[in-house]
């Protein structure tokens, strides 16, 4: 199976909130109680939702021409929102999409890229390499939610320079 990249693009919004959706109620519901996965989920119905996708880099995944997950970086350092369908779930979705934000960090100057990893997610990205640095709570409408920030530093080209950028 391939897995296509392209950026976001409006006519996107209902099958990234889908995939949204999905991933928190398949996926993470295996880590976080169903009151805790309900209120996360529900932040899709927020207009703020639709701000962070369209106010930073968004890619989408495509499997056979259907978007399969996302991902959005935020500045040149942060992995804001990394979700996948529970359909194309270990089938190189997110793995992509993180290679190529890796790839763009660094071309963009980034040296290192961080991450409020979901308990769901924590090993997907200790796989790739981020450490934890810290544990965090956030309070979604009534519900405590674990997360841990994590970094990760990008490889440096032979010369020294982050990746995608090359001393002259």
């Amino acid at each position: 199976m391939t897995v296509s990249l392209r950026p976001y693009l409006p006519s996107d919004a209902q099958r990234v909130a889908d995939i949204f959706v999905a991933s928190i109620e398949e996926i993470a519901s295996e880590d976080y109680s169903a009151a805790q996965c309900e209120a996360w989920a529900r932040a899709v119905d927020d207009p703020a939702f639709a701000k962070r996708l369209a106010g930073n880099l968004t890619l989408v995944g495509l499997v056979d021409g259907e978007v399969a997950g996302f991902l959005t970086l935020k500045g040149a350092d942060v992995i804001d929102l990394l979700y996948v369908h529970p359909q194309f779930s270990r089938q190189k979705v997110a793995t992509t999409l993180c290679d190529a934000i890796e790839k763009l960090s660094g071309a963009r100057g980034a040296k290192q890229l961080s991450v409020d990893a979901s308990d769901t997610a924590q090993p997907f990205f200790a796989r790739r390499g981020y450490v934890p640095e810290r544990r965090n709570t956030i309070v979604v409408e009534d519900q405590w939610l674990g997360n841990t920030t994590m970094r990760k530093t990008l490889a440096a080209n032979d010369d020294g320079a982050p990746a995608g950028r090359r001393l002259q």
